[in-house]
């Protein structure tokens, strides 16, 4: 491939606000494509507020997904707002909008039946809460609420506890994720038919997915899930362990051949490994409450970084439970170029988590820091044929 990047000379214009829009829009920017961030004047992205933490009066949230971008502010309730923000569409490959409301979209004609039809090549995404159709549609979405009504929060959690939030947006970055992946089947459908497509992505389907096994079992077999905490319904030990130290790790033991190594390593061939109730990982799981025990009561005789080393040496899966400090100065974190570096305007070094696609040929690219509000208003008015006066104007009636 002669680019360097796999989406260079893609455009794409991202009017999306929290953070499944922006982290679609900033996947894309990472793998090559131009992304132009549409906000409103003086407020900006609405998690550009949240916080604390704050750094240098920019919100960290903000700055953890939106590198790779361009911020333009513009008011695109005033006429001349909205001519501009048409102009973008019509230059871009690829608009990103997470407004769940379809009658404000198409009164201000960036519906997609309006954009559609006049750019047949666009590739118009649509991310909301629930989607376009459904007795739940155009009603306003959060991570929290998808996380709710998926189902997932109902299993989170441990099982003497509550319902439980997985305190990352998890629905909101697998919608994301989705978003992305959904843009790119689009762009190459497009290179075979000249046509672009409409993608109505919700958080709530989104986060569907992530009932995965537990999904299946309940479709199939009518079997609800229950709150395991750190415990795995089905394989049995994959779980939290305590060192002499107090410190916890995690052990699992997913195949009948790592149990054998794990028995070998523990000195215990002759005996967990003899017990009947323990022959298999389906025994082992229905008897967990007499196995974990013995378990614990053997890692009680040396530390934590003690059995890690072991278990490491022996090829058994196990490994600390670090925190984020930890995680994102290991050194394995760090040799795969997770932590992203970025000169920003403000604040010097704007530092980010990094895309974790690995490519041969065309490696994805950083470019850009998370832009300040309205920092290249004027810069891409200009790119549209608006004079330097002009795009003054447009800027300044729109503020």
């Amino acid at each position: 491939m002669s680019a360097k990047n796999i989406l260079d000379g893609v455009h794409v214009v991202e009017l999306s606000e929290a953070l499944a829009g922006p982290y679609c829009a900033m996947l894309l920017g990472d793998l090559g494509a131009e992304v132009i961030k549409i906000e409103r004047p003086g407020v900006g992205d609405q998690s550009r507020g949240w916080g604390p933490p704050f750094m240098g009066g920019e919100s960290t949230y903000f700055l953890g997904a939106n590198r790779n971008k361009k911020s333009v502010s513009l008011n695109y309730d005033h006429p001349r707002g909205a001519e501009a923000l048409r102009k973008l569409i019509a230059a871009s490959d690829i608009f990103i909008c997470n407004q769940p409301s379809l009658s404000s979209l198409e009164k201000r004609g960036i519906d997609w039946v309006t954009l559609g039809r006049r750019h047949p090549r666009l590739i118009y995404c649509s991310i909301t809460g629930y989607g376009f159709t459904g007795p739940k549609a155009g009603r306003p979405g959060y991570d929290i609420l998808a996380q709710a009504e998926s189902g997932v929060m109902s299993f989170t959690g441990e099982p003497q506890g509550g319902p439980m939030r997985y305190p990352i947006a998890i629905a909101d970055m697998t919608c994301g994720m989705y978003s992305a992946m959904g843009i790119l089947a689009a762009l190459y459908a497009r290179e075979k038919t000249g046509r672009g497509q409409f993608l109505d992505m919700a958080l709530l389907d989104s986060q569907l997915t992530w009932l995965a096994n537990v999904g299946s079992s309940y479709l199939n077999t009518k079997a609800l899930p229950k709150r395991w905490g750190n415990a795995h319904p089905s394989i049995v030990p994959y779980e939290v362990f305590r060192g002499a130290d107090g410190r916890s790790f995690v052990l699992g033991v997913g195949t009948e051949a790592l149990w054998k190594k794990f028995l070998r390593l523990m000195g215990t061939e002759n005996g967990i490994g003899r017990d009947e109730r323990f022959r298999t990982n389906a025994l082992r799981t229905e008897n967990r409450t007499e196995l974990i025990p013995l378990l614990q009561k053997m890692f009680n005789g040396r530390p934590a970084s003690a059995w890690l080393e072991q278990l490491a040496a022996a090829q058994v899966p196990a490994a600390p439970i670090n925190t984020a400090e930890e995680a994102v100065n290991d050194p394995q974190t760090l040799a795969r170029c997770m932590i992203v570096q970025l000169e920003h305007p403000a604040l010097g070094m704007a530092r980010s988590i990094g895309n974790p696609i690995k490519f041969s040929e065309t490696p994805v690219s950083y470019r850009l820091p998370p832009p300040l509000l309205g920092e290249h208003t004027a810069e891409i008015l200009q790119s549209l044929g608006y004079s330097e006066e002009e795009a003054r104007d447009v800027s300044a009636t729109t503020n």
